[in-house]
């Protein structure tokens, strides 16, 4: 049974042990939001953690630094690699039937992952228009549950240089096989490192 599912980025300086003060206060609205998401999470006390990344390392131990830090339930990591955004969509529904439905474990969902690395120029891939529009439309899109125009979102700007798309299609087959009338609570979004970081509740 599905009981969250929630989009969060995963760059290591929202860390304490990495980041300097300075960094922090660039990304005030992406910790904040962290915080209220690991509060709803706690308030949920899912039995198990279905967590998607395209990275290991940090792209699974930031999402749950945040979120579950002390969780001691079951943890299940999928790491997503250079398919289409659909195949990781099919993957999800599929994992679901398989890995989910029959069992009566409370799940919580998290996909981990960035947007665009391209949305300054002195962001790590340089400036590119693909960038700042790949990241308003993925917004769009979610709040209007337009997935079948996500899935195709790598074509319409296949130079944005994100790295979370196939991790949050994973999560959205998911969603999708299971029926939950799932919406995006957009808790922030904000790039001031010329990487977009999107933090959102789809579900719970």
């Amino acid at each position: 049974m599905i009981t969250f599912a929630a989009i969060v980025p995963h760059p290591p300086l929202l860390l304490p042990d990495i980041s300097s003060v300075n960094d922090r206060k660039k990304v005030e609205k992406t910790l904040k939001a962290l915080e209220i998401l690991g509060a709803e999470f706690k308030k949920i006390r899912p039995d198990s953690i279905i967590i998607s990344s395209p990275h290991p390392d940090w792209g699974i131990n930031v999402p749950l630094h945040f979120l579950a830090k002390d969780f001691n339930g079951q943890i299940q990591t999928i790491l997503t690699g250079l398919e289409p955004p659909q195949y990781y969509f099919e993957e999800g529904k599929k994992f679901y039937k398989l890995k989910i439905e029959n069992y009566k474990l409370r799940t919580g969902l998290i996909a981990s992952g960035d947007l665009s690395h391209c949305l300054k120029e002195e962001g790590p891939y340089g400036f590119h228009p693909h960038g700042p529009r790949f990241d308003k439309t993925l917004i769009e899109y979610l709040t209007k549950k337009d997935i079948e125009n996500i899935l195709k979102l790598n074509e319409k700007f296949p130079e944005a240089g994100e790295c979370g798309l196939r991790s949050f299609c994973f999560l959205l087959g998911i969603l999708e096989a299971s029926k939950v009338n799932w919406e995006a609570k957009i808790l922030s979004y904000e790039g001031p490192f010329g990487v977009g970081y999107l933090v959102a509740q789809l579900y719970g």
